[in-house]
């Protein structure tokens, strides 16, 4: 079902090799971890061949250009607000095969769950379990969704929004994914640890590029 819904709607939207950042309102810096999405990508075109943009686009969330990229990303620390049409515009960009990865970069919790039920006010957020294809190719993460920061000795969890079997959103929690995909001198995090995050980001790429 999910070849088939990409296969039709892609060419509708004009969804491009191209992903994005959203520049959200709310006071929360969505700028945060500026190094990361651009290093994915570099990731993700080498070792799993996609063809993505080297730099990600900025779009808001009530923009009509939203529809020309199959992968959103939000970060951040702080407070996340939409207003109405902004709602409107996230959820109909989801259903129509976008898809939205809101990652929480200690902080975010509180705000983006309350505004994830407004864009999608009859379904709730599931646990993603590991069998999950997103984390079983190309890179297989026999547990789920791996923990890249500590902060409060909880474990990272990966929570969806699923529409007709497809998901459609993912919100990444307790793990800090995006500061994994950070320069290496922003953290100071080892090797092993980017690769294990850059890894689990080439994931999420595979599923809406290649899958």
């Amino acid at each position: 079902m999910k070849k088939i819904i990409f296969c039709i709607l892609f060419p509708l939207l004009g969804f491009s090799q191209e992903i994005a950042l959203l520049k959200y309102n709310g006071g929360g810096d969505w700028y945060a971890n500026p190094t990361s999405l651009p290093n994915l990508i570099k990731y993700s075109n080498q070792t799993i061949k996609t063809t993505i943009k080297s730099k990600p686009a900025t779009v808001e969330p009530s923009s009509p250009d939203i529809f020309s990229y199959p992968f959103v990303h939000a970060t951040g620390h702080g407070n996340i607000i939409f207003n109405d049409a902004e709602i409107l515009n996230l959820r109909n960009y989801m259903l129509s095969g976008g898809f939205m990865h809101f990652d929480d970069n200690y902080g975010l919790d509180e705000y983006i769950r309350k505004q994830i039920k407004l864009i999608f006010p009859n379904n709730n957020l599931v646990e993603i379990p590991a069998n999950h294809p997103i984390f079983q190719k190309p890179f297989n993460f026999a547990s789920g969704l791996p923990k890249i920061h500590e902060h409060d000795g909880k474990r990272a969890q990966a929570f969806g929004i699923f529409e007709n079997n497809r998901l459609v959103l993912l919100y990444t929690y307790e793990c800090d994914l995006g500061d994994g995909w950070e320069d290496e001198d922003v953290h100071h995090d080892p090797k092993e640890v980017r690769e294990k995050a850059l890894k689990m980001g080439a994931n999420i790429l595979n599923y809406i590029f290649n899958d």
